[in-house]
């Protein structure tokens, strides 16, 4: 089996990401125009949106109509994510301030993942999901570059 390719990709943040993520790879700031991280040249293959537990709660009840917008856009890539700083279990506790059920939430995110094809992810933390970001990032990479490869030999 072929060696995977090291990722070279830039990854590209967005310019409205308020704590944007630091990576050891290349990055560029600018505007997507949707999510809050891609790679360069691949803006509608795969994008990355992130949220912390404040965040989701917020985008599930006060800013439920402009968050599922963001959602009909995620629709439009062909890998879209959307990676939360939280597990279940730390889903399950709704912030101090939110007065929505938590079962609403959780049952939210999996209403729309399904409607949009918009793969949700749980990371623990905010490091744990930074990793995970770049995983996807790079696996996204590393597959098209896999696809180019097989396209030179093909032709």
């Amino acid at each position: 089996m072929a060696k995977k390719a090291k990722f070279v990709g830039i990854i590209v943040i967005d310019t409205r990401e308020q704590l944007p993520y630091e990576f050891n790879y290349l990055t560029v700031v600018k505007t997507l125009k949707v999510g809050d991280y891609s790679v360069e040249g691949m803006e509608m293959d795969v994008v990355v949106e992130r949220k912390t537990k404040a965040d989701i709660y917020g985008s599930v009840t006060s800013g439920r109509e402009r968050f599922e917008r963001e959602m009909v856009r995620l629709q439009q890539i062909k890998y879209a994510a959307l990676v939360i700083e939280s597990d279940l279990n730390g889903l399950l506790e709704a912030p101090p301030f939110s007065r929505v059920s938590p079962a609403v939430v959780v049952n939210t995110l999996v209403s729309w993942s399904i409607k949009y094809a918009v793969n949700i992810w749980l990371a623990d933390n905010r490091q744990l999901a930074q990793q995970l970001t770049f995983r996807l990032l790079e696996k996204a990479w590393q597959a098209r570059e896999e696809q180019k490869n097989v396209d030179r030999h093909r032709g």
